[in-house]
């Protein structure tokens, strides 16, 4: 199992997702091809996918509710994909502690983004832990 690479895929998908509003089948032949991905890792992906497709507006709803002083149409796109992967990770996914979620989205921010980026997404990420728990 390679849960981090499942999730960064998933994380693409969710940035995809954002300008497309589709599943990117370029993504999807990537990550089903992929050797080091168990079939547990894909149903990871589709899954999560899934969950941010079906529940998207809510996941956005509370996303800026903390983002404060941030519209959503404002805010970095990749900062955005992460932070609807985590919330969708804490809300919707009960195998994925919170702690994990949050974790690895500062992590993957940090690979894709600005240098200001992982304090503002886990920011808003612990606010969204305070409410859920």
């Amino acid at each position: 199992m390679n849960r981090k690479k499942a999730r960064e895929f998933a994380y693409q998908l969710i940035f995809s997702y954002l300008f497309n509003n589709e599943k990117d089948e370029f993504i999807e032949e990537k990550y089903n091809t992929d050797k080091e991905l168990s079939d547990a890792d894909i149903e990871y992906i589709n899954f999560t996918f899934d969950i941010v497709k079906d529940n998207l507006d809510d996941i956005k709803a509370i996303i800026e509710k903390y983002a404060i002083g941030y519209q959503l149409d404002r805010i970095y796109k990749p900062d955005l994909a992460v932070l609807i992967l985590a919330v969708a990770e804490m809300k919707y996914n009960e195998e994925v502690p919170d702690g994990v979620a949050i974790s690895e989205a500062v992590t993957i921010i940090k690979k894709y983004s600005t240098a200001k980026s992982g304090p503002f997404v886990n920011g808003i990420l612990a606010s969204v832990y305070k409410e859920l728990n």
